[in-house]
């Protein structure tokens, strides 16, 4: 560091010439400027009323909307080319349910006996040659005096002939669900022929019967009155679209 006059008096100069008034003027500034910014980073507390030193100010420009910018009409919404729309027979086709009412059965029929013959051949390897053996559900099968021990007693076996409180119901899953290697393969017709048949192991109908919809839907099953209306809050919904379902005394299923 040296020293040298001037018209101000003398000042002591730095390494790259400057004098050290100079140094401590920027630095001075500098440090006004990083107080600033911490002081905005901060979000400084303003009373109600008072403009923060930190917030821009805004522009007349940019809060008027441009009269010459014509406002962007609507995207139409794209379509990717996967797909097609499905008319009303596909959904027809489909529309396989049946409701315990007998809403949506088919027309078509068939036989006890028709019914026994496709048993063996598409039922009998799940469900066993008599529809008690399993390995899977078993099917046949009534308790004494058509007794519904369930609640007390969780080992006895649920049946079409003990448990199901809809005849309907057997059609509806059979043909939507059954073979379950090949589910939906069976006709109306076969249908009818392996209800016919079920129920008449669960000594529902004779041997010598033939099943079609009027039939099926007269068919009282044995646990009918053992379930009642579901009156837990929100269910209300049921008593509107399924008046099948009604209201019996104490020590029915829900």
């Amino acid at each position: 560091m040296t020293r040298s006059a001037s018209a101000g008096g003398r000042f002591a100069r730095g390494r790259d010439g400057r004098p050290r008034s100079a140094d401590r003027g920027l630095a001075g500034a500098l440090l006004g400027l990083v107080a600033i910014g911490f002081g905005c980073g901060a979000r400084p507390f303003v009373a109600p009323g008072e403009s923060s030193p930190c917030a821009p100010t805004p522009s007349a420009a940019a809060a008027a909307p441009d009269p010459a910018i014509e406002p962007v009409a609507p995207v139409e919404v794209l379509r990717f080319g996967l797909g097609r729309v499905v008319d009303a027979a596909e959904i027809a086709a489909w529309d396989l349910d049946v409701g315990p009412d007998g809403e949506g059965l088919p027309e078509g029929s068939g036989s006890v006996e028709a019914g026994r013959v496709l048993y063996a051949r598409a039922c009998r390897s799940c469900h066993g040659d008599e529809g008690t053996e399993g390995p899977f559900d078993r099917l046949v099968g009534r308790l004494e005096g058509d007794a519904f021990p369930f609640a007390e007693d969780p080992r006895a076996p649920r049946t079409i002939g003990s448990w199901w409180p809809f005849a309907t119901t057997l059609f509806d899953y059979t043909r939507r669900a059954m073979p379950l290697d090949r589910p939906g393969s069976l006709t109306n017709a076969e249908v009818y022929a392996l209800t016919a048949y079920l129920l008449h192991r669960n000594g529902l109908l004779d041997a010598t019967d033939v099943l079609d919809r009027e039939r099926l839907m007269q068919i009282e099953m044995p646990a009918r009155s053992h379930f009642v209306r579901d009156d837990r809050p929100g269910a209300e919904v049921w008593g509107e679209v399924a008046p099948w379902v009604s209201d019996v005394g104490e020590g029915g299923a829900r």
